[in-house]
């Protein structure tokens, strides 16, 4: 049994991400095409009817999230997933490559709107938006710690960004004087 929350997933499904790979699925997930996907091949056979023929690319992470928004309540309406939501997902879509799943499951919990609606949440929900068990204060605290550092560092960012403005402000007047008085002596 997945003992990890989704929210502490996501550091992992971001690490994953972050390696750059994504793996060719391997069999049909059995949902609807919605045009926003790669085709996915079972073993040795021809892209399915109506997908998309773009030489068997595999699907990315953010288009398995998309998809997942247009499948799922859970997902469309950003609730606080269940523990264990990776298996309900595979449950539904057999076919699907778990580290793309797991990097989607990475970006949608990892969103500041998740992470908002998990600070105040008291119930996960399943993949329909039926309710589940409850959320603890230990990862309602983990969403308000990663909201908490998230707006810190745009506050550090925003200020760095007007520093440096400052700095270039005062650097370009600076400049202005001296050529001003360069023109000035120059004329002498």
């Amino acid at each position: 049994m997945n003992t990890m929350s989704p929210v502490a997933e996501s550091n992992e499904a971001t690490e994953n991400a972050a390696t750059g790979t994504s793996p060719t699925p391997t069999s049909d997930t059995g949902a609807p095409d919605t045009g926003t996907s790669a085709p996915q091949l079972d073993a040795g056979s021809a892209p399915q009817p109506g997908a998309a023929a773009t030489g068997g690319e595999a699907q990315s992470p953010r288009a398995l999230l998309k998809q997942l928004q247009q499948q799922f309540k859970a997902f469309r309406e950003c609730l606080p997933l269940a523990i264990g939501i990776d298996k309900q997902v595979l449950a539904k879509m057999p076919g699907l490559n778990r580290k793309t799943m797991r990097a989607a499951l990475g970006i949608h919990t990892g969103s500041m709107r998740y992470l908002r609606a998990m600070e105040k949440a008291t119930v996960r929900y399943d993949l329909d938006g039926n309710p589940g068990a409850e959320v603890t204060d230990t990862h309602r605290q983990h969403a308000k710690e990663l909201l908490q550092e998230r707006f810190k560092k745009e506050a550090d960012r925003k200020k760095a960004e007007r520093e440096l403005a400052v700095k270039e402000e005062a650097d370009r007047k600076r400049q202005e004087k001296l050529e001003q008085l360069a023109t000035k002596f120059a004329r002498r």
